[in-house]
């Protein structure tokens, strides 16, 4: 009979249950049922003023049993989904070890084109103290100095003031916009794209932002996606 826990099984048969980034008092951790059922709940107090829609498919619409349900079966779909060639990494955010948000990681044939786009949420409660800028500013940092990220992407509603200055802050590139239907309207869509110079050329003012920075599991994540050493 194994004497390992059952945790560290899962560690051995998911590589990805080890993935950490940690920088002060803000982590993303590999989101455990235990951490998602904590964030499900947490969705329907609020993650967005109600007469706003910052995502392209409404999930925050509901009873707040809906909420929860979806944000349920969202994660684990795309938990069971995770391959070397399509995955996303979605990542519990913790600040002073409360979890308060979600900050996804996504690629498709990664090992060859090396580039992610993100998508995040952030409990109403924790918004407005600068949390969404770091935590986008740590996904990057996992992105390009742990898994050799060469581009990220990302993208958002033309009146999502909030996640339009984040990318902006962190350096990101307009890269062209789109028309889109959102909830029965056409509404543009605003698209970013940062190259690995841009990221280093923020690296001074996102080490000012993060400090220092500490990730575990990556080994053993590139290992169970197939992502080779830098080229």
């Amino acid at each position: 009979m194994s004497h390992l826990t059952s945790l560290d099984r899962l560690r051995t048969l998911w590589p990805p249950s080890l993935l950490r980034a940690r920088a002060g008092d803000l982590e993303l951790r590999y989101l455990d049922d235990d951490l998602l059922i904590e964030l499900a709940e947490l969705a329907p107090r609020g993650v967005h003023d109600p007469g706003t829609m910052p995502f392209l498919f409404p999930w925050t619409r509901g009873t707040p049993t809906e909420v929860a349900r979806s944000v349920l079966v969202y994660q684990w779909r795309a938990r069971a989904a995770v391959t070397a060639h399509s995955w996303s990494l979605e990542l519990a955010v913790l600040h002073r070890g409360e979890p308060v948000g979600i900050q996804a990681i996504e690629a498709d044939d990664f090992p060859v084109a090396r580039c992610v786009t993100s998508g995040s949420w952030l409990g109403q409660a924790h918004q407005g103290q600068g949390l969404g800028t770091q935590m986008r500013a740590l996904m990057l940092y996992l992105a390009f100095e742990g898994l050799g990220a060469e581009t990220a992407t990302t993208s958002a509603w033309a009146d999502n003031p909030a996640s339009n200055a984040v990318s902006a802050k962190l350096g990101y590139r307009p890269n062209g916009s789109s028309r889109q239907g959102r909830e029965g309207k056409p509404t543009e869509h605003r698209h970013y794209r940062m190259d690995r110079a841009n990221f280093d050329a923020q690296a001074a003012a996102h080490t000012e932002l993060l400090g220092h920075v500490h990730l575990a599991g990556v080994a053993e994540l590139r290992d169970f996606l197939q992502i080779p050493a830098e080229r």
